[in-house]
């Protein structure tokens, strides 16, 4: 297609000749609104003009009789000007006026009329047309009194002139100016158009261009940026979740084969036969966690959940958090404690419970402090403070805050964004147990209920806190 071709095809350019139409259209009825005003205040300034001189005339006749009425008549007939007056006999025979010549009938009826005419000092030219009024006088006589219609002609040809050169002023302008605003517009567009065949080819780093206007297109191109970024976020997430699973579950999964074998291989007895069945059945436990924990995931990203949502006080959460875990730390030679206050929530109870004993658990693993803990002494509180996980649920304002916070090593701040992740592990060595879901399904069910995961330093150690908007007042009259 060519570029003309793309121009006239252009939305905008259909729209100006629409809008092209429509004022041509107004224009055009106007101007000939205004040349019919204009005609019929001459015609009516015409006829009172001839209606004074007759009523003028006719007292002149009732006066002086007829030869007045023909002396009058032949003085303003000798006068220039646009004014017509003739006087006939009843035969038709002309008595007096500078009429030469009339349409037929004329003098026959009565009233006003417009008809063809010669002046007498003009037979040769071509007729006129003059608007008339004929009279019977009592004698039998009439008499014409009108008025030439040049000056209407005129002024009527002047105003249909400039009507058409109005017109064709606005149709070029009209079209000019659709020409710059469609090739303005389709020059966004062939932009737009350009950078998304670069993403439909793979660039997902691609973005629309945006103006300075602000206008709907600037607005369109910000939203299709901010959709462009969170596809771009997605698959960015799908392509490292995909390298990730490949890498991450090969190990498992070749550990469970070479068992598998090595059972096989070995002649051993029933033990034996029941101990490799029970690693294999804890692999396999390993691998559907993770499984688990990744459908769990991809559940919150999508929202398929917000159905399950209800009110609850996420204080029982955090208590029964505690409660859970609480032997598991104390087996791990640490101390779970937990301090809530009432923090009413709207949303997924299962989702937040999990991500909160994602964070326990991920306190529990690498919460340990860095030292090891000193004979009894003067320090030895401070010692079992490093040695303590706190739970905590409590409401700041229109946010309800469930935090974790251990005194181990903590997360550098320049990972901390990494660190959420899928199938991140920051420990290079992998020596603990887990598949680097945790922290990732906490955010994933912050975001869900319009939260986020706040990962910050506890001084030492780490504090890491589910931060999800409070139920509102409402809300909280129905739960009591």
């Amino acid at each position: 297609m060519t570029a003309f071709g793309k121009l006239i095809r252009t939305t905008a350019f259909r729209l100006t000749l629409v809008y092209l139409f429509l004022f041509a259209l107004f224009a055009a009825s106007l101007l000939g609104y205004f040349a019919w005003n204009t005609r019929r205040l001459i015609t009516e300034q015409i006829t009172t003009t001839v209606n004074a001189e007759f009523a003028e005339l006719n007292d002149l006749y009732s006066r002086r009789g007829l030869r007045g009425l023909v002396n009058a008549i032949e003085n303003r007939a000798m006068r220039p000007g646009a004014n017509l007056y003739l006087v006939t006999t009843p035969t038709g025979q002309a008595v007096a006026g500078n009429v030469a010549a009339l349409g037929n009938g004329i003098m026959a009826t009565t009233g006003w009329s417009e008809t063809l005419y010669h002046r007498l000092d003009e037979q040769r030219k071509a007729p006129h047309r003059a608007l008339v009024r004929v009279d019977e006088l009592s004698s039998g006589f009439r008499l014409l009194i009108g008025r030439d219609l040049e000056e209407r002609r005129r002024i009527f040809s002047i105003v249909a002139k400039a009507a058409q050169w109005s017109m064709l002023i606005v149709v070029v302008l009209g079209l000019a100016g659709g020409v710059f605003v469609a090739r303005r517009v389709l020059r966004r567009i062939d932009a737009m158009t350009g950078t998304t065949r670069r993403i439909m080819e793979g660039d997902l780093s691609g973005r629309l261009p945006v103006g300075r206007s602000g206008d709907e297109l600037d607005r369109l191109a910000d939203n299709l940026n901010a959709m462009l970024e969170r596809i771009e976020t997605l698959m960015t997430g799908l392509k490292e979740v995909s390298d990730n699973i490949a890498h991450d579950l090969k190990t498992p999964l070749t550990r469970l084969r070479n068992r598998a074998e090595e059972a096989l291989a070995a002649s051993g007895n029933e033990a034996d036969y029941r101990a490799a069945l029970e690693r294999t059945i804890e692999e396999s436990d390993g691998l559907i966690r993770t499984f688990n924990a990744l459908l769990m995931i991809a559940r919150a990203e999508s929202g398929q959940v917000r159905g399950n949502m209800d009110n609850f006080d996420a204080a029982e959460v955090a208590n029964g958090i505690h409660e859970l875990y609480e032997p598991l730390a104390e087996d791990n030679g640490m101390t779970l404690r937990v301090v809530t206050q009432p923090a009413p929530l709207h949303g997924n109870r299962e989702l937040i419970s999990q991500a909160l004993a994602n964070l326990v658990e991920n306190a529990i693993k690498y919460g340990r402090p860095a030292s090891p803990v000193q004979p009894p002494g003067p320090e030895m509180a401070s010692d079992a403070k490093l040695g303590e996980i706190l739970i905590e649920a409590r409401r700041d304002g229109d946010t309800v805050l469930l935090s974790v916070t251990d005194h181990g090593p903590g997360i550098p701040e320049a990972d901390r964004k990494h660190a959420i992740e899928r199938f991140v592990r920051l420990e290079a060595s992998r020596t603990q147990p887990g598949s680097g879901l945790g922290l990732s399904l906490a955010s994933a069910v912050a975001t869900l209920h319009r939260g986020e995961l706040r990962l910050s330093d506890a001084e030492p150690g780490l504090r890491a806190t589910l931060a999800i908007p409070a139920l509102s007042g409402e809300g909280l009259v129905e739960q009591i």
